[in-house]
């Protein structure tokens, strides 16, 4: 690994937490008192535009591959979520 690499782990090789760096751009955070109920049931893990990433980031983070997203190939929270959300055919989450 390079020095100042990103680790599988999530953590950058000077001891950054990207999972805590990336949170603060969250469109849609379940922890603000104006999040919708609705949007519970339309987050990124479920849209079938969601792209996983790998390794343990994986777990919590992907791109979006939206074209009409505002987000389009950012890297998103599952549990963020857009107006442009599409359920997934098989309606699987992460």
């Amino acid at each position: 690994m390079e020095p100042g690499g990103l680790r599988a782990d999530g953590k950058g090789g000077d001891g950054d937490d990207v999972h805590e760096r990336w949170l603060r751009l969250l469109n849609r955070s379940t922890g603000n008192p104006g999040y919708r109920d609705g949007w519970f049931d339309e987050q990124c893990g479920g849209c079938r535009f969601w792209v996983a990433l790998s390794g343990e980031l994986g777990l919590d983070w992907g791109a979006c591959a939206c074209a009409d997203s505002p987000f389009d190939g950012q890297v998103r929270f599952e549990h963020d979520g857009c107006e442009r959300f599409a359920v997934r055919g098989d309606g699987t989450f992460g």
